[in-house]
């Protein structure tokens, strides 16, 4: 019966283990940015939709020093409107040849689909990386 015993004594050592993987789930939520940070962030994104990299390096500049998640997301949403300023510019060039208004109307979906995502992400409060885009400001 002593044997019995002690079975069910061990059987609640794997228990905290589990509830401390549990707290350590749920550590990210609670470092989750603030709301205003998340805001700022897609603030970034979706003005780099409307204002191509113009209006992500002025909100990028200002609160570059204030948030760490502002600051990653300002950078990724500045190098990808650099990369699309770039981008329309060869494509504008391509013209002449005919292909680049395809690869204008490639340039402008991608564009707005990537945005798009980056904002929904941004507002979550997790980091977006986009796909294809040139790392020039780190």
């Amino acid at each position: 019966m002593d044997e019995n015993v002690n079975e069910p004594a061990e059987s609640p050592e794997p228990e905290p283990a589990v509830e401390s993987g549990e707290s350590a789930e749920s550590q990210p939520e609670a470092a989750l940015p603030s709301q205003d940070s998340r805001n700022m962030a897609m603030l970034c994104h979706l003005l780099g939709l409307l204002t191509n990299f113009v209006g992500p390096l002025i909100l990028w500049l200002i609160k570059k020093d204030d948030d760490e998640f502002v600051d990653r997301q300002g950078k990724e949403a500045l190098n990808f409107q650099i990369t699309i300023l770039l981008a329309s510019i060869v494509s504008g060039l391509l013209t002449a040849v005919c292909i680049g208004v395809f690869l204008a109307i490639a340039v402008g979906v991608a564009d707005l689909v990537f945005s798009i995502m980056a904002c929904v992400k941004s507002s979550k409060g997790e980091d977006y990386r986009y796909p294809c885009s040139l790392r020039l400001v780190k």
